[in-house]
């Protein structure tokens, strides 16, 4: 797939990248929090713990906590239901 963009500055592009960066991200994280809760179970309740204290760095508006926290949520709810898998 090509890059519609024009310009690699246009702020299409940026986005783009930023979109891209943000799921590899995503994917290492995953991955690696993965291979850790295969060994240490107690993992994902301790990062299921931590949640209360996550919040939204944002300087400005729309700041939104309960946003952050419930993506954080999914992402273990997935690696829960991986571990019941396996």
């Amino acid at each position: 797939m090509t890059d519609q963009t024009s310009a690699p500055d246009s702020a299409a592009a940026k986005i783009a990248d930023a979109r891209r960066r943000e799921m590899a991200v995503e994917h290492l994280l995953f991955g690696t929090i993965r291979f850790l809760a295969h060994r240490h179970p107690e993992l994902l309740d301790e990062l299921e713990a931590s949640l209360p204290h996550l919040w939204d760095l944002a300087d400005e508006e729309p700041r939104d906590d309960g946003a952050v926290r419930e993506i954080a949520g999914r992402f273990l709810k997935s690696l829960r239901a991986e571990e019941r898998r396996s």
